[in-house]
């Protein structure tokens, strides 16, 4: 980390403590005018530190900027995470995938306020627009096959599906495989890439990508999206607020994560699911329609259809919601 990283993670734990400059310096192994500098960065930054000859330097209890450092407050102690937030990115997926290429290690994650060429499923465009939303994404190398490469996503789902649940008080569904639903209206994409090692034709890396509605708007979403889309909050949270819930999606997925193949968030993923039991329509060249009936021990979606019955172990569906549910088909 940058001696100015280091120096907020420093305050950021010791919120109304002071420090001496000779303090911060011993502590950092650099210069006092290291030290300033740093210091002076963070308030352009809008950081609020106080300064006096005989206190040292203070952090204001007041400092709540969305950064590494606010972040890894509400995360376990020595959590495996190199952490980056940006104001703007073209994708955080993007982003990660040439920090992966570069030989970034597991647990790097990316986090953006807004991203200009977001993406969703089949390359659709995945709507991010500035201050309403969490763009987060984590590299991964996991030791698992290509064929379980789904227990990353459902993972995901089971995790942040908990975390915007625990935030927003309301409970939240999983339409296979990997949206998530609040109220009937979607307020998660997830998204995961990955790439293949072609000599041990296991996966190289993959990259985990995570986008939630925190709030709507302030113009409102696109007429495209009015109807089937939703915020997990109705107004903007604070930057606590959405700190807290990035470091619950990391903790609640790293928990999984750990121990994938034992698949613990099995019954977790199904017991959320929104298409169990519904008629859905097989999205394809030549849609189909059927009854989604249950998911099996692999993810994989058994499903009715005319011609008899099948497990989807992709692709993706489409099912009709309830009036009360905002009678749209997502």
């Amino acid at each position: 980390m940058t001696v100015r990283e280091t120096l907020l993670e420093i305050f950021e734990n010791n919120r109304g403590v002071s420090f001496s400059g000779e303090e911060l310096s011993e502590r950092l192994g650099v210069s006092r005018n290291a030290v300033w500098k740093a210091i002076h960065q963070l308030k352009e930054d809008g950081y609020q530190i106080s300064a006096s000859k005989k206190g040292g330097y203070c952090f204001s209890d007041e400092n709540d900027i969305f950064s590494p450092a606010l972040i890894r407050r509400f995360l376990p102690e020595n959590f495996p995470a190199e952490i980056s937030v940006f104001d703007c990115v073209s994708s955080t997926n993007a982003l990660l995938k040439q920090k992966a290429a570069q030989g970034a290690a597991e647990g790097t994650v990316v986090l953006a306020r807004r991203q200009t060429e977001g993406k969703g499923r089949m390359g659709r465009p995945f709507y991010s627009p500035e201050n309403t939303g969490l763009y987060l994404s984590l590299l991964l190398r996991p030791t698992i096959s290509p064929e379980k490469s789904l227990y990353i996503t459902t993972a995901a789902a089971a995790a942040t599906a908990k975390a915007i649940e625990t935030a927003s008080g309301q409970p939240v569904a999983v339409k296979w495989v990997n949206d998530l639903f609040l109220n009937g209206k979607k307020c998660c994409g997830i998204l995961t890439e990955a790439s293949l090692d072609l000599e041990s034709g296991g996966l190289e890396y993959a990259v985990l990508g995570i986008g939630v509605n925190l709030c709507p708007p302030e113009r409102g979403f696109p007429a495209e999206l009015e109807e089937i889309a939703c915020g997990i909050f109705d107004k903007k949270p604070t930057e606590i607020e959405i700190s807290r819930l990035a470091a619950a999606i990391l903790t609640q997925f790293f928990h999984y994560y750990h121990a994938l193949e034992k698949k613990e968030f099995l019954e977790e993923y199904r017991s959320r699911s929104l298409v169990t039991g519904k008629e859905i329509t097989i999205l394809s060249n030549s849609p189909e329609k059927g009854t989604a009936l249950y998911i099996d021990e692999e993810f994989g979606l058994r499903v009715r259809t005319q011609t008899g019955e099948k497990t989807l172990r992709s692709g993706e569906v489409s099912v009709r919601l309830s009036s009360s549910a905002s009678g749209n088909e997502s």
